[in-house]
């Protein structure tokens, strides 16, 4: 376990955080800023960020966070009950606190990491212990993410006999990350396509899943609810069933009446009256390439004006027909 800036291991909090945590179970939480000077209290899991308030960081209860540093603590069996020994003796005080302002019990069952090292991490270990599958939604984010660690981590759950499914946007058909990492991993894997997807979403097993909680995907919750995996899962597979098949054999999607498939789908959001700043973002595009798709839709259709555009997409019936060849 790294030793933190106070000279003592992550799950071994400090003198100065416990004091800090006993004030956060009292009060109901601390500013962040509070607990940058203990980083050992982020770092082992005995607060976490308010999502409704990013500002603060909420204790979480003595009772949850013991078991899971106890679980964490030591990586040989000698070091680890010296470590459960002083946990166990740190803990009994604060045990003794009136948890009134702590999460409830069931937060057990969703965890939230900060900042993309420990999310993967958080990933990695969940991968470590599966054997069955992985499904995955993954959105163009703009970023690679075939790290060779992330693609090791991928092989090794294949090479365990486990399958990976994987759905991407449709530009990720043409996008160098995604067809290297056909090209490097083997195994059973196959992927699809769609015009829009939802947020990231990774589920292991059918037993724990991982969602961004913020934009920038700098926090992530990890689920282990049997209620929200089965609704992770039904999503996934009506998406799945939408899919177009990228891998590993592609399919093309047929152009109608010489509308392309994306022009389809740009029609679809143009009628809805969003921008062409949203409509890039939806599918996965740069504003310059949705433009270019648009004044193609509206060469095609005859329309002079983005006005007429919405009027001519309505009167063509193209997204009927797409309905229909779908």
């Amino acid at each position: 376990m790294t030793t933190g800036p106070h000279g003592h291991r992550a799950d071994e909090p400090c003198e100065a955080g416990l004091e800090l945590y006993a004030r956060a179970l009292r009060e109901g939480g601390v500013h962040h800023q509070e607990a940058d000077p203990v980083p050992c209290l982020i770092d082992s899991c005995l607060l976490q960020p308010d999502l409704e308030d990013m500002h603060w960081l909420r204790p979480v209860a003595p009772a949850i966070a013991l078991p899971r540093l106890l679980h964490t603590s030591a990586e040989d069996i000698a070091r680890q009950r010296q470590s459960e020994a002083r946990l166990a003796e740190a803990f009994a005080p604060l045990m003794r606190i009136d948890g009134r302002h702590t999460a409830a019990a069931d937060t057990s069952m969703i965890s939230i990491h900060s900042d993309k090292q420990r999310i993967n991490l958080a990933i990695t270990q969940a991968m470590a212990d599966a054997n069955e599958e992985l499904l995955a939604i993954q959105p163009h984010i703009g970023q690679p993410s075939n790290t060779l660690a992330a693609l090791d981590r991928d092989q090794a759950l294949l090479d365990r006999g486990a399958r990976i499914l994987t759905l991407y946007q449709h530009t990720a058909r043409h996008w160098p990350p995604v067809i290297a990492r056909y090209e490097l991993i083997k195994g059973d894997v196959e992927a699809r396509t769609l015009d829009e997807l939802t947020q990231r979403l990774l589920i292991i097993d059918r037993t724990v899943a991982f969602i961004p909680a913020n934009k920038d995907r700098t926090l992530a919750l990890e689920v282990r609810n049997p209620a929200l995996i089965t609704f992770f899962v039904t999503t996934f597979e009506r998406l799945w069933r939408l899919g177009t098949p990228m891998y590993p054999e592609a399919v093309q999607r047929p152009s109608l009446n010489g509308i392309t498939p994306r022009q389809r789908a740009i029609a679809s959001l143009l009628i809805e009256g969003h921008t062409d700043a949203a409509i890039a973002e939806r599918l996965g595009l740069n504003v310059r390439t949705a433009r270019v798709h648009i004044a193609k839709l509206a060469e095609t259709l005859g329309s002079e004006s983005r006005a007429q555009l919405g009027y001519l997409i309505a009167e063509s019936g193209i997204l009927k027909q797409e309905g229909a060849a779908e």
